[in-house]
């Protein structure tokens, strides 16, 4: 009988020895980039075969924005990344670090962001240009989803939520803000509320960026295709 070749043995877990860290099946790492310059790649560590000290990593692509067919858009944040349909094999040697990928609501609520934390809301089909889903909440006079690194104020009565610029204000002066009506509620009484010397505090202006805002999240139900 001819014999059979051994196979590489599986693990679900591997010490990486030039960072001195264990990566397991599912975690988020950064591989170092082929070409001088440019950030690290995000991928998803997908399975991991080793045989000795030589180990290969299947890894999942994540896209930054910059990377997909559409490029990048306003509504993309600094750090998202879109879960891609594309594979390959590495060699553990070029992986660089751990990172975390959280989920968009997730990313939302976190008090601050690492250099290694990243968001996914989106999953990308490489060879097609098509998004998962390919349809958003929308917000704002200029009708754009979420990018969390944004700051927006909210209505006091619709309660929907805009971009200072899109309301004809600056960043300083909408922080400033003590009330805030969009045009459609309280033309005639914008001006004199955000004026107001008021400090009551349930009639105060919500301002957050929109990272934080995911946690009283707007009313909008428009939807807009995400690529």
């Amino acid at each position: 009988m001819p014999k059979q070749k051994a196979q590489k043995p599986q693990r679900k877990s591997y010490k990486l020895k030039h960072i001195n860290k264990t990566i397991q099946e599912g975690d988020a790492v950064l591989m170092r980039s082929s070409e001088s310059g440019k950030p690290s790649y995000v991928a998803k560590v997908e399975s991991i075969d080793a045989r000795g000290s030589n180990a290969k990593i299947r890894v999942r692509w994540y896209y930054r924005p910059e990377e997909s067919m559409g490029g990048r858009r306003q509504f993309h944040g600094a750090k998202e990344v879109f879960l891609s349909d594309h594979y390959d094999l590495q060699s553990a040697d070029t992986i660089e670090g751990k990172c975390k990928v959280h989920s968009f609501s997730s990313y939302t609520k976190l008090e601050s962001v690492g250099n290694d934390d990243f968001f996914c809301r989106f999953e990308y089909n490489s060879a097609t240009g098509a998004f998962d889903p390919d349809r958003v909440a929308v917000f704002c006079k200029c009708e754009m989803p979420y990018n969390p690194d944004d700051l927006m104020v909210q209505c006091e009565d619709c309660s929907e939520w805009f971009h200072p610029s899109c309301i004809g204000t600056t960043i300083e002066a909408t922080k400033k803000l003590k009330h805030f009506f969009c045009e459609e509620c309280a033309p005639q009484q914008q001006e004199l509320l955000q004026n107001s010397n008021s400090t009551s505090k349930n009639g105060d202006a919500k301002v957050n960026s929109k990272r934080s805002l995911e946690a009283s999240k707007p009313r909008n139900k428009h939807t807009k295709r995400s690529g």
